[in-house]
């Protein structure tokens, strides 16, 4: 018996006249993320691509792998045998036997995208359906709320028999929305942030702010740990860690302390947007949340982006905590979130922040800064590491 994976797209079969561009850059992207496990065949027709897995490759691990990549709407693991209703029944029988051997009600739907076949959508499920009741003493038909379905594909070059259908990830595939750098913290928003907009097509680095002595290396090690979180969604990135100690310190000497999360923000934004522009990204990612902290109100957003000409992406600017972090524990980053280590973003918190910053006041304070110079020396002392997936 031969299993495969069948691949149903997604948002991709809505695409015109650059739709292949699409599903070319989805089998890239699965060929990549299943490469590892050994050889697979992967091929498209039919707007369904199917995996076949080469001389014993892990179909297990490569339907986890399957799960968390973009521009896949649902998955099935099927067993693959010739069009034949007979072949059809027997492959139901076997490949089936475990589900259909522990419900009490089932139905059969039948896809015949091969039009040459002798039966008829609706013959084949009857003849199937008969076929199971013979030999599954248990089961009877329900066709409005079966306990399980059995589905039958009867395509131009073979039929597939399966159950139900698994959710995919959704979304776009990577490297089709272009490149973007992302504001890693290591708190709950970013990585969820990063998540959404790779899941957009969009294809990731990462810039993480480190404040030593005041951050430890543990924090460091955390930022990248929740990158490789997402890189299972996401795929492979580079981290980009500023040494932000000197500036801070500036900021903190020199500027009024309830400015002092604001200007430090737009320092972010000047360093980032830096190293965006030498990677190559066209836009910055933030985790901001309109209203969640005095740094992210209406007129603190609009005084940090004025120090970027580049587009800045706020997926979650919307979402209250709980949906953040509702999307933070299914994606799988919310306990990395969590542990207690301090970033950059905590160090020299104000007492009472300014949460309507005008910016002209803002802009009169940074005279005291000598903010290209800063921003050029942080840049020019960053530490690159590469991110590769978990699995």
């Amino acid at each position: 018996m031969k299993e495969v994976i069948l691949v149903k797209l997604g948002e991709v079969v809505l695409k015109g006249l650059n739709r292949h561009a699409f599903e070319e850059i989805l089998r890239k992207n699965i060929r990549r993320r299943i490469g590892r496990l050994g050889g697979f065949d992967v091929r498209e027709a039919q707007s369904t691509i199917y995996i076949s897995p080469q001389g014993g490759a892990d179909l297990d691990d490569a339907a986890e792998r399957i799960s968390k990549i973009f521009g896949i709407a649902a998955y099935s693991r099927a067993c693959e045998v010739e069009k034949d209703l007979s072949a059809i029944c027997a492959g139901a029988e076997d490949y089936l036997r475990k589900p259909l051997s522990t419900v009490s009600t089932f139905k059969v739907e039948c896809k015949r995208s091969d039009k040459k076949f002798p039966l008829k959508s609706p013959e084949i499920c009857a003849q199937v359906g008969q076929y199971l009741l013979d030999h599954f003493p248990n089961l009877r038909v329900d066709v409005n709320h079966p306990d399980y379905t059995v589905r039958v594909e009867v395509r131009d070059f073979a039929a597939y028999v399966h159950g139900d259908a698994l959710r995919g990830a959704g979304g776009i595939p990577v490297g089709t929305g272009g490149k973007a750098a992302v504001l890693i913290s290591g708190g709950i928003d970013s990585p969820v942030a990063a998540w959404m907009m790779a899941r957009r097509g969009v294809e990731l680095t990462a810039v993480h702010f480190a404040s030593p002595p005041y951050t430890s290396e543990r924090a460091e090690q955390k930022a990248a740990d929740l990158l490789r979180k997402v890189g299972e969604y996401a795929g492979r990135m580079t981290m980009f860690t500023v040494p932000f100690t000197r500036i801070q310190e500036e900021i903190r000497a020199k500027c009024p302390e309830e400015y002092f999360t604001v200007i430090m923000r737009r320092f972010m934004m000047r360093a980032a947007e830096k190293i965006a522009r030498g990677e190559g990204c066209g836009a910055l990612i933030t985790g901001e949340s309109l209203g969640q902290v005095a740094s992210q109100t209406l007129q603190a957003i609009v005084c940090t982006d004025k120090a970027a000409s580049m587009p800045v992406f706020r997926p979650l600017i919307g979402m209250d905590k709980v949906d953040i972090i509702a999307l933070a524990r299914r994606i799988g980053t919310y306990d990395l979130s969590i542990l207690p280590y301090e970033d950059c973003c905590t160090v020299f918190t104000p007492k009472h922040p300014r949460t309507r910053p005008l910016p002209k006041f803002i802009e009169k304070a940074e005279e005291a800064l000598d903010t290209d110079g800063l921003v050029e020396d942080c840049v020019s002392r960053v530490k690159v590491t590469k991110i590769e997936p978990n699995r």
